[in-house]
């Protein structure tokens, strides 16, 4: 809810329908929106549905026109590995966060403000030395 309320606000979208419930609406992208986002499903309509009018679970998905990216951060515990078939091997941990560079700072602040969002994930990595160059070889 908070997301939706954050997308009126900036004026990516706009409420045209609130059904007889009073928890379900249809929420239509506007011109602005068209550039910024699009609907999981298609079409220019988000479809607000939840189960009742408590519900704290439901959530939709919209996603960012401008394409962006996961970048990895928080290197740590880089160790010697044994990887089979390989000579020299390292594994490092790190997080993987989404990089918002050229998404819109409203878009960005919808994304960080919704606590269901996730924009990181801890992950683990194994690099061989092949031929005088650490090379990637599994992400975790």
């Amino acid at each position: 809810k908070l997301g939706l309320g954050m997308g009126i606000t900036s004026g990516y979208w706009k409420l045209t329908k609130v059904y007889p419930n009073k928890y379900w609406a249809d929420y239509t992208l506007t011109d602005t929106g068209k550039k910024a986002v699009t609907v999981s499903g298609g079409g220019t309509v988000i479809q607000w549905r939840p189960s009742s009018a408590t519900d704290t679970n439901y959530f939709v998905t919209v996603t960012t026109v401008a394409a962006n990216h996961l970048k990895a951060v928080n290197v740590q515990s880089i160790q010697s590995e044994t990887l089979p078939g390989v000579a020299a091997a390292m594994s490092a941990q790190y997080n993987e966060v989404v990089d918002f560079a050229g998404v819109p700072k409203p878009l960005q602040d919808i994304a960080t403000s919704n606590p269901g969002n996730q924009l990181s994930t801890d992950r683990s990595a194994d690099f061989a030395l092949v031929n005088g160059a650490w090379t990637l070889k599994a992400i975790n």
